[in-house]
């Protein structure tokens, strides 16, 4: 095939509008589908690469492997976004040649446990922001704390994803019955209950208070100027008081949720009932925290293991 930047650009642009209506991607996701393709543009442009085919795919990935030391995981997003890129070329214009020669296999993904934070580590990092809060001395300050509070509590209590706490607005919260309504990945919702009045009562307060701030959005968590928190935000937020906590220096705020699920299966939660609390289309996703939920490891050995109950004289 021959490489015409310019025609690239045009069928990329197709391709990503194709996805967007057909698969229903959140902006998230098209923004890396688009980062993906621009990455290789990039590469023929810098290579001058004149004739796309499968030698020239393979000195691309060999590039991203040897040469930028990319990640096995971004690797293989990388191969799943071109393989269907290419797919779309064959089906949309004819283009059928072989531009893989090799599957993605060849990058291959460590298994890494989920990183959780202990029940210590959590009253901790929740300790330290009402521990600033008794410190406050301006209102604004105070109302700011208030705010992280609900943050944190809010990213553990229902296990959110940080790109669905940022998405969250105030009509989500329902004050009737603590429910609250969850636009997941591919904006799935699903509808999650706050269990705990503590955290009711504290996202109650943060109400109250946010409408002094002259918010410009419906977005629940908003920041000094009303606009909606973005994803950093809402990481520096925790980072904040992860430091002042002074626990665990790799976790993140996803930690959170990888902590509420690995406890709720720990206290004898199904699988199938945590799948769907976290919002996982496969229960695949969800297996990785049985890794983790040491306490059910513990009850099934104490209560199953067959040497428990072997006699040797």
């Amino acid at each position: 095939m021959k490489c015409e930047l310019q025609q690239l650009n045009s069928y990329a642009a197709e391709f990503t509008a194709l996805l967007k209506v057909e698969r229903n991607l959140s902006a998230n996701t098209l923004k890396a589908y688009s980062s993906d393709i621009n990455c290789f543009f990039a590469w023929i442009h810098l290579r001058n690469i004149q004739v796309l085919d499968d030698k020239a795919i393979f000195a691309y990935f060999n590039y991203l492997q040897d040469e930028l030391e990319l990640h096995p995981r971004s690797i293989r997003r990388k191969y799943v976004t071109l393989k269907q890129f290419f797919s779309f070329l064959a089906d949309n214009y004819g283009i059928h040649e072989k531009f893989f020669r090799f599957g993605s296999r060849k990058f291959q993904i460590p298994k890494n446990l989920p990183k959780t934070l202990s029940n210590e580590e959590i009253s901790r990092l929740i300790s330290s922001a009402s521990k600033e809060l008794k410190e406050c001395h301006t209102e604004y300050h105070k109302a700011l704390v208030i705010r992280n509070i609900c943050i944190i509590e809010c990213l553990y209590c229902l296990g959110l994803r940080i790109g669905e706490a940022s998405g969250l607005n105030v009509a989500d919260y329902n004050k009737d019955d603590n429910s609250v309504l969850i636009r997941g990945k591919g904006n799935k919702e699903r509808i999650l209950f706050i269990s705990s009045p503590v955290v009711c009562q504290k996202l109650n307060e943060w109400l109250r208070i946010r409408d002094q701030w002259n918010p410009s959005e419906p977005a629940m968590f908003i920041t000094k100027k009303g606009n909606r928190m973005s994803i950093y935000t809402i990481e520096n937020v925790f980072s904040k008081y992860q430091k002042l906590a002074k626990i665990n220096a790799t976790a993140t705020a996803h930690s959170l949720r990888h902590s509420f699920a690995t406890q709720l299966l720990n206290n004898g939660a199904g699988i199938r009932d945590v799948q769907e609390l976290l919002g996982h289309s496969s229960i695949v996703t969800t297996q990785i925290y049985t890794e983790v939920s040491l306490n059910r490891k513990r009850e099934v050995l104490l209560k199953f293991n067959g040497r428990n109950f072997l006699t040797v004289e």
